[in-house]
């Protein structure tokens, strides 16, 4: 005779052994390193680690900066960051305000931070 628990459950264990929490393989931890070192450094190469980055920087836990031939940095809208070539290396970095508008907003996005009349 099989004990069956009196309490459904929708959750189905896989097997084998969960990896450990990575910098470079979870995003938590990239975030949490960002935010304790304060900017980190991502190789150009290095397209997991970019990929992580970029949606980091969709939902505005972090901004990302491309590292140029010259030492210039240019900030990545969250779109570029999408399409950006692993050419150059990135600076990724917390965010300075949450919600602060500069000159950087092409004007055709201008109207997303626009105030709603009720």
């Amino acid at each position: 005779m099989e004990s069956r628990s009196s309490q459904s459950t929708n959750v189905i264990r896989f097997p084998g052994a969960r990896s450990s929490a990575n910098p470079r393989r979870d995003q938590k931890s990239l975030m949490d390193a960002v935010y304790s070192a304060g900017s980190l450094t991502i190789g150009a190469d290095d397209r997991m680690t970019k990929a992580m980055a970029t949606r980091l920087t969709i939902f505005g836990f972090v901004v990302i900066d491309e590292l140029q031939a010259d030492g210039m940095r240019r900030r990545l809208r969250p779109s570029e960051a999408f399409h950006a070539s692993t050419a150059l290396p990135w600076r990724v970095s917390k965010p300075s305000g949450s919600y602060r508008i500069d000159d950087s907003i092409p004007e055709s996005d201008e109207d997303v931070f626009a105030a709603l009349q009720a």
